[in-house]
């Protein structure tokens, strides 16, 4: 069990290091307001602390640097996040003003926002297409043998298709063909489309028009549906801007490791709601064990989740970033409720 006086060091030698990405020394910490002990008291217990393995001693500096043990323990036992900033409030709160924006273009522009306010990467994952149940179908004419098919789901997801118009349909035709679909489709899971389009949709609209043609199956198909939540980034090459990053090598694998997105995926948490955030090899990727992660969930409606993440150095301000993450979060989920 660490003492006052080494949580107080702790403290002030991680949350300088994260201000500065530069190495602190006893005598740094000696000058800082409040502070009462001695230089030479401040060094023996950075000593402990290095030996007790929340400290690392440099080969370019006498000061030291948090061990991932260190950052671990601040993160569990020291951290407060920041009361976040009126002008960050007001940043987050411009982007849900927009009521005609689809829920694709609000995780996009969240993904833009979290990375500007934190300087960081930020990667946004969406609910899982399939499940989104449809809420309204409509067929656009665009030329006489051309339209488009439009599929809006219950949470304000939009999948356009091209289709082909036999010629024998007409204008009231179409408008039968949508009233079918509304009537028979509605409430089903994209995944369950083509199924239910086949077994109940197809032989109604054969019965009334007297041909199917296969109309609709291209708007159906279900490998035209991605199967796993979409990845929106944010600032994805924000990370060449830290000094921790400076190494080409570093760049280039988390860089590969960002295109990888199963792997990206597993990033994530899964099923569990809060702030989690880990810690260099806590990450189980070699890409990552100079980063941190903070996560966290966001609803679509009261069965879908998205999750986010917020990539950084491990000298991330952890503070910072968790306050408008959790912000962010809480603001995505009441959007999302109104718009359903």
């Amino acid at each position: 069990m660490l003492t006052n006086r080494q949580l107080q060091i702790l403290q002030v030698i991680i949350d300088d290091f994260i201000a500065t990405a530069q190495p602190v020394g006893s005598r740094q910490i000696a000058k800082k307001e409040g502070m009462t002990f001695s230089a030479a008291t401040i060094r023996n217990e950075m000593a402990d602390l290095e030996e007790l393995g929340f400290l690392e001693k440099t080969h370019t500096s006498s000061g030291r640097v948090p061990s991932e043990k260190g950052y671990r323990f601040y993160v569990d036992h020291l951290l407060k996040p920041q009361v976040i900033t009126t002008q960050d409030i007001k940043t987050i709160q411009s982007l849900f003003q927009d009521r005609m924006l689809e829920t694709e273009q609000v995780i996009r522009k969240s993904a833009d926002i979290l990375s500007d306010l934190t300087t960081y990467t930020s990667i946004i994952l969406g609910p899982d297409v399939q499940l989104h149940k449809v809420k309204q179908f409509s067929i656009v004419p665009l030329t006489a043998d051309s339209a488009v098919a439009i599929i809006v789901t219950d949470n304000g997801h939009v999948e356009n298709r091209l289709i082909s118009v036999p010629k024998s349909y007409s204008p009231s035709d179409i408008e039968k063909v949508v009233n079918i679909l509304n009537e028979r489709l509605v409430g089903v899971p994209l995944e369950q489309l083509q199924y239910k389009l086949e077994q109940e949709a197809a032989a109604v609209i054969k019965q009334h028009l007297g041909t199917y043609d296969g109309l609709l199956s291209s708007i159906f198909d279900i490998n035209k549906y991605q199967g796993e939540g979409k990845i929106y980034y944010g600032g994805k090459t924000k990370m060449l801007n830290q000094p921790e990053f400076h190494d080409l090598n570093k760049v280039r694998m988390l860089m590969e490791l960002m295109e990888k997105t199963s792997q990206i995926q597993s990033i994530f948490p899964l099923n569990e709601t809060g702030i989690h955030i880990r810690i260099g090899s806590e990450n189980h990727h070699l890409a990552m064990e100079d980063c941190s992660v903070i996560t966290a969930s966001y609803s679509v409606g009261e069965e879908l989740k998205g999750s986010i993440a917020i990539i950084g150095p491990t000298r991330m301000d952890y503070k910072r970033v968790v306050s408008i993450l959790d912000f962010m979060s809480s603001g995505l989920s009441s959007q999302f409720k109104r718009k359903i």
